[in-house]
């Protein structure tokens, strides 16, 4: 799995959830600044992080979490070899 891969799918799952253009999402984009993400979209974007890559993100690890870059980051480091 590469930086690209991960960050599409991160992307593509915004902008279905928040009903945006994929463009708008870059990986310096920050969720509640930029996007106006609620709790529940970034709840919604975790679980499909945890389902598709096979990790567990834990509450506090996931608020630490406040950028697009962050999460592809989260994502890669912890799911070596999948």
């Amino acid at each position: 799995m590469t930086r690209e891969q991960v960050f599409a799918l991160i992307q593509a799952h915004l902008a279905d959830e928040l009903d945006l253009d994929p463009g708008q999402i870059r990986e310096q984009t920050r969720f509640k600044e930029d996007l106006e993400a609620d709790s529940l979209d970034l709840y919604t974007l975790v679980q499909e992080l945890e389902d598709t890559y096979g990790i567990q993100i834990p509450d506090e690890k996931a608020a630490e979490i406040l950028t697009v870059g962050e999460a592809v980051d989260y994502v890669l480091a912890h799911s070596e070899g999948r």
